[in-house]
């Protein structure tokens, strides 16, 4: 069976006030497109994992944990850790993470949850 891991920034870590982000985007509004990312995964029959980090060492801690506890045929890492300029540092360290932990997986990339399962099956045959 096809499994899918969605690694994004926790929510509660954003940091809000950074201009590069979309007005009115909040907590709320970013949990809401990953719990409809996870529904979009698993209508597609796929056996889907969220790793939420905080944007810090113990974040990429916790996808490298996460990454040796299954076989992951795509990550996709979410726009919000790719796009806003000061989060370079932790999305070069997510990738490198998933690179180095799972060489086997394709890497994909949303931009926004709600897009999460179309990014993986770019990379996925159809099951």
């Amino acid at each position: 069976m096809t499994r899918v891991l969605f690694v994004g920034q926790d929510p509660k870590t954003v940091d809000f006030s950074d201009p590069a982000l979309q007005p009115g985007l909040n907590a709320e509004k970013i949990q809401a497109g990953i719990d409809l990312a996870a529904t979009k995964i698993a209508e597609r029959g796929w056996i889907g994992d969220l790793c939420m980090i905080s944007p810090d060492d113990a974040g990429i801690a916790m996808l490298e944990k996460q990454l040796g506890s299954a076989t992951y045929d795509c990550v996709v890492i979410g726009g919000g850790m790719r796009l806003p300029p000061k989060g370079l540092l932790i999305f070069e360290k997510a990738v490198n993470a998933i690179h180095k932990a799972a060489p086997g997986s394709a890497i994909a990339f949303n931009t926004k949850p709600e897009d999460t399962a179309d990014a993986a099956a770019r990379w996925l045959k159809s099951d």
